[in-house]
């Protein structure tokens, strides 16, 4: 979550950050590919953090969290301002392809002042869901994905590269997952004039808002690759420099691929499924097979398809957020200040629903902490810290390790 800038901020937009707590807080290796310096940056439960926003003054929030975290701060937030005579502009929205739980994730970032949507196709499904519900639809800005960005593609790079983008979660099984390693591992020994990459969104013991069981680290040392194939991480658009062949199954680095002109492919192999997400990319030119990319064939995407996406291709990238600074502006300077936050869920249309929302982040029915809500009124303590970082890492060795031991033995 962001806010900023600060009141009586004169030259430059203060910009304070706050973390929620919880599995998939970044760490600090994330937060420095971000590319975004914060002038602060704490870790926060939603309490704490509706505490800040009770006594703190801005002008602009924007809430980056899953939607079950945004339509509890939403409410969390519409009690703590409800007598303020103002309050910031609140901003939500997707980071990415959204190809499923369209209608959840939406009605759960409904209520904030701006929903982003990041291309025009989505801006037309999101209304649509909004509309088909009796919601208000007029959040919905479309935008552009926020993070494409460098040179266009220009030809072929010494060595030739071919990137693989891994994702947490798709596929889920360690047959298909290792299946496609497999395949990556053969391309690399069938072409040892290329240098293979396989690109993995984290490092061991790292998360992002999915969970990683089965991680591609520990599924290659089975493999033996040889030694034109290697393992990268880091920021996708750096990898992307040195790309000539981008594939995945799903990932939003195609979005990023396809922005620069790089050659992309959407693999076919495991079918095209909603489970996977590649039935988003249907009607885009770049589905393919590995048994078609080893026979030398290179999709062209289809440009139709491309500029409903979002990728922005035409050079048009830099003018795409203009209309969401306008909504922006003009709301802040709205006679009267702004009218208070109203999601579509409420107690009385969402009441077996919301309260479990709520309650996930310490919030009774109404946006009030619940008795016992952790909210600490100073840093932690260095003991204190010590022993949390443990707590998660057990966390995630639970995940990671002892969870697909005990699936495993309860499948004998």
């Amino acid at each position: 979550m962001e806010a900023g800038p600060r009141e009586g901020a004169q030259v430059r937009p203060a910009l304070d950050g706050f973390l929620l707590r919880g599995r998939a807080t970044p760490t600090p290796r994330q937060l420095e590919e971000v590319g975004v310096r914060a002038d602060s940056l704490r870790e926060v439960t939603a309490v704490e953090f509706l505490r800040a926003m009770e006594e703190e003054s801005y002008d602009l929030l924007v809430l980056a969290l899953v939607g079950g975290g945004v339509q509890a701060m939403l409410h969390g937030l519409g009690r703590v301002w409800q007598d303020r005579a103002a309050r910031p502009v609140v901003v939500t929205g997707y980071v990415g392809v959204v190809y499923e739980k369209l209608a959840d994730g939406l009605l759960l970032r409904h209520g904030a002042d701006l929903v982003l949507a990041n291309s025009r196709q989505d801006a037309d499904r999101f209304r649509a869901v909004y509309e088909g519900v009796g919601a208000d639809a007029s959040s919905v800005t479309e935008v552009a994905l926020p993070f494409l960005g460098g040179a266009p593609y220009t030809g072929e790079h010494d060595p030739y590269t071919v990137v693989f983008a891994a994702q947490p979660s798709v596929p889920e099984s360690r047959k298909d997952r290792t299946y496609l390693l497999d395949r990556l591992v053969r391309h690399a020994r069938k072409h040892p004039e290329r240098e293979v990459l396989l690109k993995l969104r984290s490092k061991p013991g790292e998360h992002t808002t999915h969970i990683e069981e089965l991680p591609y680290q520990k599924l290659v040392q089975r493999l033996d690759p040889p030694d034109n194939f290697r393992l990268v991480y880091g920021n996708m658009g750096e990898v992307l420099d040195r790309t000539d062949l981008l594939v995945t199954v799903s990932s939003t680095a195609a979005l990023e691929s396809l922005h620069r002109r790089v050659p992309t492919v959407v693999l076919t192999d495991l079918g095209i499924r909603e489970s996977l997400g590649n039935h988003h990319f249907v009607g885009s030119g770049c589905l393919a097979s590995w048994d078609q990319l080893d026979a030398g064939h290179r999709p062209t995407p289809d440009e139709e398809w491309v500029a409903r996406q979002g990728v922005a291709a035409d050079g048009s990238y830099d003018s795409a957020f203009d209309t969401a600074r306008e909504r922006i502006a003009k709301l802040l300077d709205r006679p009267g200040g702004l009218p208070p936050l109203a999601p579509y869920y409420t107690p009385v249309t969402a009441p077996g629903y919301l309260p479990g929302i709520l309650a996930r982040h310490h919030l009774g029915p109404d946006g009030t902490p619940l008795p016992g809500a952790p909210a600490a009124d100073k840093e932690p303590g260095p003991v204190r810290q010590v022993v949390r970082r443990a707590a998660r890492g057990a966390y995630r060795h639970g995940v990671q390790r002892v969870a697909p031991v005990i699936r495993r033995m309860g499948e004998l």
